[in-house]
C-alpha cells in the first residue's frame, strides 16, 4: 500500500425530499446564485421547481444558465462565466448530472480568475479561488458531486480535458434517489459504465497491488453498481436500487476507492475523451467501447493476475479471459455499445483518434504512445 493523503470536505445530504435542504445551506454562502442546468429534463421531474422554491424561501435570487450539453463545451462555460460576473453572483447551484456539475465548477473558477478559464485545463494555471458550489445530483455516474475535478471540451480544438483543484469541491451535494427514477435506460447504462470505469482505472494500473482494503472496497462497489443496474433495468421504480446506484457511483470517484494505489493511469478515460471529443457520444458509451479493448491489451501485457482476481470477486469468473467476457456481457446487457461500429465510429478514424488522445495522455503523464493507443482501439473494431 502506497502513502496517501485523503481529504474530502463535501457535505452530502442523502435521501428522499432532501432538495428542500438546499436553500438553508446555500444561504450561508450568498444571496444570488447562478443556477446551472442542462436541456430541461429537470423541468419534467420536479427538480427545477423544487430548487427554485427552496432557494426563494431562503432569500436567494437566481440567474439561470441552461443548455449544458452532455459533454460540456468551452464556449458555453465562457458564457456562464460572463453571466456570473455581470450578474454579480455569489454562488453556483448545479442541478443535473456530471456534465452540469463539471460546467458549474469551471464557471465557479473562471468567475474568480482574470484569464481564460481554459487555462485551468491545459495546466497554464491552477484555480486558487472559486464561487461556492452546491449541487443537486440527478444522474449518478461521474462522482463530480463529491470530488474536485471537472471535464470540458474545447470544441474548436477537439480537446476534452480535465481540471481540478481543492476549491472545486462542492460545499454541499444533495443526493435524492427519487430524482433518478425517470432516467432512460441508456442513461442508467452509461452511468453504470462510468462508475465501473472509475473503480477499475486505479485497480488495474496501481504500481502496488498489495492493498487488500482498497481492493475489497472496489470489489464491493463494483458488485453494487452491477446489481443495482440490473434491478433498475428490471424495475425502474425500485427506490433502494436507485439509492444504491447513486451512492455507489459517488463513492467510486470521491477519492476513497483509490487510497493507497499511488500513481494511477487513467488511460481508458484519456482514450475515451478523444472518442467523445470527435463524435460527441456519451462518456459511458465511449468507456464501454474502450475498456474491453484495453483489458485485452492489459492481459497481453502482464495483467492476468489482477483481471482474474477482480473477476473472481465481482463476477465469479474463473480466469482473466472470463473476466473480460463478463465485463462485455454486463455492458451489453445494460445496453451500452462495446464496439466502435456500434457507435457509428469507422475503424479508419483510429489513427486520428489516437493522435488526438496523445495530448491528454502526455498532460496526464500516462505511459503510452500513439502506436499503443491505436493497438488498443483496434481491439474494439
Amino acid at each position: 500500500m502506497q502513502n496517501f493523503n485523503f481529504n474530502n470536505p463535501v457535505r452530502v445530504i442523502f435521501g428522499k425530499g432532501t432538495i428542500a435542504r438546499l436553500g438553508p445551506e446555500a444561504a450561508k454562502a450568498g444571496k444570488k446564485a447562478l443556477f446551472v442546468y442542462g436541456g430541461g429534463s429537470i423541468k419534467k421531474n420536479g427538480v427545477y421547481e423544487a430548487v427554485l422554491k427552496t432557494l426563494a424561501e431562503n432569500g436567494i435570487e437566481t440567474v439561470e444558465h441552461s443548455g449544458v450539453k452532455p459533454n460540456p463545451v468551452l464556449s458555453h462555460v465562457r458564457e456562464g462565466v460572463k453571466k456570473a460576473i455581470a450578474e454579480k453572483c455569489s454562488l453556483v447551484v448545479a442541478a443535473g448530472g456530471g456534465s452540469v456539475i463539471d460546467e458549474s465548477k469551471a464557471i465557479a473558477a473562471g468567475t474568480r480568475y482574470a484569464g481564460d478559464v481554459w487555462d485551468f485545463f491545459i495546466d497554464k494555471a491552477r484555480a486558487k479561488e472559486a464561487l461556492p458550489i452546491f449541487t443537486v445530483l440527478t444522474l449518478p455516474a461521474t462522482g463530480s458531486e463529491m470530488n474536485s475535478g471537472c471535464v470540458v471540451t474545447n470544441e474548436e480544438t477537439k480537446q476534452k480535458y480535465s481540471a481540478g483543484a481543492p476549491v472545486l469541491f462542492p460545499k454541499v451535494s444533495i443526493l435524492d434517489p427519487e430524482t433518478t427514477i425517470g432516467l432512460p435506460p441508456a442513461q442508467v447504462a452509461n452511468g453504470a459504465v462510468d462508475a465501473i470505469a472509475h473503480l477499475v482505472e486505479g485497480y488495474f494500473t496501481t504500481p502496488d497491488p498489495d492493498n487488500a482494503v482498497t481492493d475489497e472496497m472496489v470489489h464491493a462497489l463494483a458488485r453494487s453498481v452491477i446489481a443495482s443496474t440490473e434491478r433498475i433495468l428490471k424495475d425502474p421504480s425500485d427506490y433502494n436500487a436507485r439509492a444504491s446506484m447513486m451512492w455507489s457511483a459517488t463513492l467510486a470517484l470521491n477519492g476513497l476507492a483509490s487510497c493507497g494505489y499511488g500513481r494511477m493511469s487513467f488511460i481508458n478515460h484519456a482514450i475515451e475523451h478523444s472518442l467523445s471529443a470527435f463524435y460527441d457520444i456519451a462518456h459511458g458509451a465511449g468507456l464501454a467501447i474502450v475498456m474491453p479493448a484495453w483489458f485485452k491489451h492489459h492481459l497481453a501485457n502482464g495483467g492476468e493476475e489482477r483481471l482474474a482476481k477482480f473477476g473472481a470477486a465481482v463476477f465469479g469468473s474463473g480466469n482473466a479471459q472470463e473476466t473480460i467476457k463478463a465485463f462485455e456481457a454486463f455492458f451489453k446487457k445494460a445496453g451500452a455499445p462495446v464496439r466502435l461500429s456500434e457507435a457509428g465510429i469507422p475503424a479508419g478514424d483510429i489513427p486520428a483518434i489516437a493522435a488526438n488522445a496523445m495530448g491528454l495522455i502526455k498532460l496526464w503523464g500516462v505511459k503510452a504512445d500513439q502506436a499503443e493507443v491505436e493497438k488498443i482501439l483496434s481491439g474494439a473494431i
